[in-house]
């Protein structure tokens, strides 16, 4: 069967247009991905991910393309453009990121990330949003939980989470729903798999307090960022961005308390939430 190239959308991002300009330069030089990839010192299945936009150039491709194809710095100002711009999709694109990610390393301020998330305290945390219904609810509830399906898995992802001490501190649910959920928190805390790390209110302010971030590193080695605020988030593939945020989850992650610390921590806010026994009459 004859090889059909997948077909291109050139005008929905300048991502998209990178990655057809590079095809359309690359078969008018009647060059194959292949032959293409030996020019640039690239892997065909790199190149053919750039091509549909499935890939962000890497910061080293554009001058070679350049280099390739005569075209003076054509493709660096494509690619400045490209690596400024929100992926049209950028969500489902990280969730794709996720599912494939060897190292997931999270930070939130005000909530538990989604895959410490119990279920009853993930259906109180959605349903505080008035816009949606309660099918719709369930059905965030049900997606939450199918991506924690590769944390039980034989080779799960390694996660290290730091979260602020008013997480513990902000009831979500039903005092018996945040006392399950933070009993699961502690068997997280400090395992093969996973580190959790509180940061205390004496830690003062820091940079990432206005917003959540989740790092993920790839089985290949590269690492993508993702900037969360309260209404829109940010997806960076740029290996320089990534670095910057890179940065900042490492001056978070110092001053946070340790597994052994949080862990008390911890213990102490389910004091809050334990269970009353009603006596008996």
């Amino acid at each position: 069967m004859k090889f059909q190239p997948q077909a291109l959308t050139p005008y929905v991002s300048a991502r998209h247009y990178f990655g057809s300009e590079q095809r359309r330069h690359r078969e008018r030089a009647r060059l194959s991905l292949v032959q293409l990839a030996g020019i640039v010192n690239s892997s065909k299945s790199a190149l053919a991910r750039v091509e549909t936009a499935e890939l962000m150039p890497p910061p080293d491709l554009p001058a070679r393309l350049d280099a390739a194809f005569g075209t003076d710095e054509y493709f660096h100002g494509l690619y400045q453009l490209a690596k400024r711009e929100a992926h049209p999709d950028q969500y489902r694109r990280y969730m794709d990121f996720e599912a494939q990610a060897e190292v997931i390393e999270t930070y939130d301020p005000q909530v538990l990330p989604g895959l410490l998330q119990a279920r009853l305290y993930a259906r109180a945390f959605l349903g505080c949003q008035e816009h949606l219904s309660l099918d719709k609810i369930e059905e965030r509830v049900n997606a939450r939980m199918s991506r924690q399906e590769r944390l039980h898995a034989e080779s799960p992802p390694y996660r290290w989470a730091i979260i602020d001490e008013s997480v513990l501190q902000r009831r979500v649910g039903s005092p018996e729903a945040m006392h399950k959920q933070l009993v699961s928190l502690l068997e997280q805390v400090d395992t093969a798999d996973s580190k959790v790390q509180v940061m205390p209110f004496r830690a003062g302010l820091h940079p990432l307090m206005g917003g959540a971030l989740t790092l993920l590193t790839l089985p290949d080695g590269s690492t993508v960022a993702y900037e969360e605020g309260i209404s829109a988030g940010h997806l960076y593939e740029d290996r320089e961005a990534v670095k910057r945020w890179r940065r900042q989850y490492e001056l978070l992650r110092a001053k946070a308390l340790p597994p052994a610390e949080s862990a008390e921590l911890i213990r102490q806010a389910m004091e809050d939430y334990e269970p009353c026994d009603t006596p008996s009459t």
